[in-house]
């Protein structure tokens, strides 16, 4: 599908989707706790649906509710016996999720249930190691990374975990998630600095409303190196009946920015100020860009103001590069983004991605090394955008496109669905102009 956007400023008052990072958690920690938990998650995505049908494979019951989903957990799992039995021989389709991969490989690991993974696009090209070793190191059997299908075998034993922290904080998930399914304790070792800390954070946070309490303390070593060190006690999860998923800030993110580069402003109702979620850092690193900022108990809200550049350091948010590198095309001036090294391993060589789209919409965005140079004009004149199959590149065109002088077509704008199948009816309702093409 392509999309046609017209250069019209958005502006009103939008309620935030759901928390994809948070929803991928829970629905994990619900299908191995004993009883029904209802998770309220008013929207979901091809990433969420993915984390659940997965889940189903293993032998949870899932099914969609009017706020979101009910889980009932894996055969077996009881008061009295945390461990679940999951179906043997299982395959689970993580399709193009990176999250799902990476949070239920080791869950697998420790359930010891034989399982096969699989997916689609560039989720066989994203790096597993070094969790991938540490898996081995812990008595599991895999079949060789870098293609699909994976062959899961043998059973995780506990004991201590070694992970670099400047690879992915997903490894630490995945780990952290499978800890409470171990017959012994688990201890994960991550050396300084970690990158997105956020994301572990909020799995903390989900984790504690299962019953799971995580201690995190630091050690330093002989050489002065220093590390976090995550304990988790073979506990076993307990549902809390209920549980509310909050607003999501990387995808509330794009209308913000769409706000700071419009011409009334843009309101996101939903979002917690005060969340685990590290894109809260959209308020200010826009700020530093010179928009203007409001916070609310109900939200955010962003208004347009004089933009400036600046340097912003992304190395614990790199999902927010797509939105600020679409205000900084706006931003007179040369604006720096650094820190954006992991960008090179999400859907699409984003570093890359991004530059083109900035480029080919007329604007100026250059690569060094891990860092993006972007400088800033009035406006743009529009174009033609490939979003290379990455749900963040087509919603950063379809929000630059507002400011261009003429028409943008977004080429495979349907990748969207990816983490927000609702996004152009949003934009739509925020008073865009898009016309779609089969």
């Amino acid at each position: 599908m392509n999309a046609v956007v017209r250069p019209t400023p958005l502006t009103g008052e939008i309620c935030a989707p759901s928390s994809k990072s948070e929803a991928h958690r829970a629905l994990i920690c619900a299908a191995f706790a004993p009883g029904a938990t209802d998770i309220d998650c008013t929207t979901t995505s091809d990433d969420i649906d993915a984390t659940a049908s997965c889940l189903e494979a293993l032998g949870a019951r899932i099914a969609r509710t009017e706020r979101g989903f009910r889980v009932r957990p894996v055969s077996g799992t009881s008061a009295s016996d945390n461990i679940p039995a999951p179906n043997r021989g299982a395959t689970l389709d993580c399709r193009e999720s990176g999250s799902t991969l990476r949070f239920l490989l080791p869950v697998v690991c420790a359930l010891g249930c034989e399982a096969t993974m699989t997916g689609q696009g560039r989720l066989s090209q994203r790096p597993l190691s070094p969790l991938y070793e540490q898996l081995q190191e812990h008595g599991v059997s895999l079949s060789p990374q870098g293609e699909f299908p994976l062959s899961v075998g043998g059973r995780l034993t506990a004991g201590r975990f070694l992970l670099p922290g400047n690879v992915s904080s997903q490894f630490v998930t995945g780990l952290l998630l499978a800890a409470p399914l171990l017959a012994s304790p688990l201890e994960i070792v991550v050396s300084e600095p970690v990158e997105s800390r956020p994301y572990l954070d909020i799995t903390q946070q989900v984790m504690k409303a299962f019953g799971v309490d995580v201690s995190c303390s630091r050690e330093q070593a002989a050489d002065g190196s220093r590390a976090l060190v995550f304990d988790v006690c073979a506990s076993g999860y307990r549902s809390p009946g209920a549980l509310t998923i909050g607003g999501d800030w990387s995808n509330a993110a794009f209308w913000l920015a769409a706000g700071a580069i419009g011409k009334r402003g843009v309101a996101v109702r939903g979002l917690d100020v005060t969340s685990a979620q590290g894109d809260r850092q959209i308020l200010a690193a826009l700020s530093l860009l010179g928009a203007h900022v409001l916070r609310s108990p109900e939200g955010a809200a962003m208004r347009p103001a004089e933009l400036h550049p600046t340097t912003i350091n992304v190395s614990s948010c790199p999902d927010l590069v797509p939105p600020l590198a679409a205000v900084a095309s706006f931003a007179p001036g040369t604006t720096r983004i650094t820190g954006a090294s992991r960008l090179r391993l999400k859907e699409s060589d984003r570093l890359e991605t991004v530059s083109a789209a900035v480029n080919a919409l007329g604007g100026c965005c250059a690569i060094s090394n891990d860092d993006l140079l972007i400088t800033g004009s009035q406006t743009l004149a529009g174009g033609i955008v490939d979003a290379a199959g990455d749900h963040r590149i087509a919603m950063m065109a379809a929000v630059m496109a507002t400011r261009c002088t003429g028409p943008t077509t977004i080429v495979g704008a349907e990748c969207v669905s990816k983490s927000y199948p609702n996004f152009f009816k949003d934009f739509s309702s925020l008073g865009g102009v898009v016309e779609t093409e089969a």
